[in-house]
């Protein structure tokens, strides 16, 4: 039977927890607060696993379990919180916490984190790392990363994990939902941090010039090239590449690119010898990888060696209540024009602002608090200090059928009144000769020239597409 220590002061989960572990057999213990667990741990009770809240009376969570741990060893603390930053899931990450659960969370699922807890501790590996603080940023830093919803607080924990590891990630979302500031929070709290963070942007580069700006070039390699030159991923050498819109690297340069991942060595352009490199390269995109490589336009290889862990960003749309947080912070960080001016959203603002569609994402909240603080000249920023919302995208385009159905009675009507004055106008013979020649050469494209399954996808019998293209001229 095992010993499990919980460390919380609501009631209820405490409750909860008690039921679902007492039931699984275990030994539990609940306190309210972070002195109480030391005060515990003095008295020579050594729990198998701990769960420690991060808001308690007194001292915080992290706190305590550090002091807790400096008592008891290398028992695994998993930390719960409905609070949740970025700084505060690198913190019990790096202070050594075994998991980081977010309320409200399924209790079958914390259970169950409880269980690989508890089998974990008989690796003493796995608990003898010293702490390492993690160096918190201020609350309204200006890359700081903005966001209290459960989706953003599952994403401060998977950047609180991967940022300890040197794996390769990619980042994924629409364009302005912050995939560069999670790169540089990845690199920030990594063991990188003291080296440079290097963005590159892809479609940016030269396109002549795109393999010598990534991986250097020796002198007399093309013309112009008058003295060696060092490439970006020499350049981030002991730091962080960052590699954005990674879906437009050119089809030639991706075999290259993937050596470059799994061997951790470049080839410069007219060098000899490949040399290694030290560096972390993360990516980002806002395009469909996985549909690129249906097409062939991307490696399929190249994907999973970028992805091997994955971070995707949702859209301010579907993270609305993260709106007023981001509004203030974009506030901030607003220099006023005049020492005692200051901004306020009214609360008919702070609606508006929720209800928009946000075509433009993060990038397109800025702008707006941008705008708003300018026309409201300090104050209060009410609705018709704001733009109208940004248009992104064109209208819902009209299925190819609407279109081709539309044309057609077009058609028809023109040509029923010009051959309507004929003996003979023949209406129908002329649509057939109109779209029966297009369809019949799209089927045989379709199946490459062979007529018995071009035959078989029109529904029509070989005889019958043999007569049709002799009749219209057309040829395998």
């Amino acid at each position: 039977m095992s010993s499990v220590l919980i460390v919380d002061d609501e009631p209820a989960i405490c409750w909860a927890f008690r039921e679902a572990l007492t039931d699984d057999g275990h030994l539990v213990r609940v306190v309210s607060s972070g002195e109480e667990a030391l005060r515990i741990a003095d008295d020579g009770w050594r729990p198998d696993v701990v769960i420690m809240d991060v808001r308690l009376p007194g001292i915080d969570g992290i706190t305590a379990m550090r002091e807790l741990q400096a008592r008891i060893g290398t028992t695994p603390v998993v930390v719960i919180t409905a609070f949740g930053s970025l700084e505060i899931a690198v913190r019990a990450l790096e202070e050594g916490a075994f998991d980081y659960l977010i309320k409200p969370f399924d209790l079958d699922q914390a259970v169950e984190v409880l269980r690989r807890a508890l089998a974990s501790k008989a690796d003493a590996a796995t608990g003898g790392q010293e702490a390492n603080a993690a160096t918190a940023l201020p609350r309204h830093a200006p890359d700081a990363i903005i966001g209290t919803s459960a989706v953003m607080q599952q994403i401060f924990k998977q950047i609180a994990l991967v940022a300890a590891s040197d794996v390769g990630v990619l980042i994924t979302g629409e364009s302005g939902t912050g995939k560069e500031l999670v790169a540089r929070a990845i690199h920030r709290h990594s063991l990188r941090r003291k080296g440079p963070f290097v963005p590159v942007s892809i479609p940016a580069l030269n396109p002549g010039l795109i393999e010598s700006e990534l991986f250097g070039h020796i002198r007399g390699s093309f013309t112009g090239a008058s003295a060696d030159r060092a490439g970006l991923f020499e350049l981030a050498a002991g730091g962080t590449v960052l590699l954005d819109e990674i879906a437009d690297v050119p089809a030639a340069l991706q075999v290259k690119l993937l050596r470059t991942i799994e061997q951790r060595e470049i080839l410069s352009v007219g060098g000899a010898l490949p040399h290694a490199i030290d560096v972390r390269i993360l990516a980002a995109t806002n395009q469909p990888i996985p549909e690129l490589i249906a097409r062939g336009a991307f490696r399929e290889d190249l994907y999973f060696r970028l992805g091997v862990f994955q971070i995707h960003l949702p859209p301010l749309r579907d993270r609305s209540e993260d709106v007023p947080a981001l509004a203030e912070h974009f506030l901030s960080q607003i220099r006023p024009l005049k020492e005692d001016a200051v901004w306020q959203l009214s609360e008919a603002a702070r609606g508006e602002l929720c209800s928009r569609p946000w075509a433009g994402n993060v990038r397109e909240l800025r702008n707006v608090i941008d705008h708003a603080a300018i026309v409201a000249r300090g104050g209060e920023i009410r609705p018709e200090h704001l733009p109208p919302p940004a248009r992104l995208t064109a209208d819902e385009p009209v299925p190819a059928s609407e279109r081709a159905r539309k044309q057609i009675a077009e058609w028809s009507a023109d040509e029923a009144l010009r051959l309507g004055a004929t003996d003979d106008p023949q209406l129908y013979e002329a649509f057939l000769q109109l779209v029966e020649p297009p369809l019949l050469e799209a089927a045989l494209r379709q199946c490459e020239g062979n007529r018995a399954a071009a035959a078989q996808l029109l529904g029509l019998h070989r005889a019958t597409l043999r007569q049709k293209m002799r009749r219209y001229g057309i040829s395998d």
